[in-house]
């Protein structure tokens, strides 16, 4: 990706990590509803934990420190790198984005279950790290079905919205590396087979502790 510098210490770690909980990864394109599915699987799953990322970005009009993102200065964010306290982490033009591993490890030990929102190469980060992630892809019905929905919101410039088309266009090169791919055409019907997806897993885990302690 250009302008793009990713944690080779995180892809270089291959230590196998025991949890309880799940991690699930959702990734999407910009504007295929990835903010909105996630907040149902949020409400209708509260006990479910959401991973904030850090980033040492400015706040844009509207975002809230520890609800949008941990917004830290860079000096943190270099120093939270040289101690290894990133699951993952990126320098996307000019600015560090990272996931934390304390909060991760901790999440999962305790047998919770985490939602995490991240790009592809943040997941393979993360997959590198903790191998058994449910990763779930969002796909939007087509790029021209994208666009309209990127123009109807007004925010961005033509340049910005042919920027976002053309990223989108590559990312979804890589859905068939996901477990799990939805199609975000009907909003009811996605939030349903997210849900549908996420609850299978959790229910997995139930029969299994049952199990274990039988």
């Amino acid at each position: 990706m250009n302008d793009q510098e990713i944690s080779p210490s995180c892809l270089n770690h291959k230590e196998k990590l025991s949890h309880n909980g799940n991690l699930f990864i959702i990734t999407a394109p910009s504007g295929a509803g990835k903010t909105t599915l996630c907040k149902a699987v949020l409400d209708r799953i509260p006990d479910m934990l959401y991973s904030v990322s850090y980033t040492t970005r400015k706040p844009r009009k509207g975002e809230q420190n520890e609800i949008d993102y941990y917004f830290i200065t860079e000096d943190d964010f270099k120093n939270r790198i040289k101690n290894g306290k990133w699951a993952e982490w990126a320098k996307v033009y000019g600015n560090y984005y990272g996931t934390s591993s304390e909060f991760i490890d901790k999440g999962l030990a305790s047998g919770s279950d985490i939602l995490l929102d991240i790009d592809f190469q943040g997941t393979l980060q993360i997959l590198d790290r903790y191998h058994d992630s449910i990763t779930i892809f969002i796909m939007p019905p087509s790029l021209d079905i994208l666009k309209l929905r990127l123009e109807s919101r007004g925010t961005d410039s033509k340049h910005v919205i042919s920027r976002r088309i053309e990223v989108a266009n590559k990312e979804m090169e890589n859905k068939d590396f996901y477990r799990h791919v939805v199609i975000n055409d009907n909003l009811s019907v996605a939030v349903a087979d997210l849900i549908s997806i996420v609850e299978k897993y959790r229910t997995q885990v139930s029969h299994t502790s049952i199990q274990q302690k039988l």
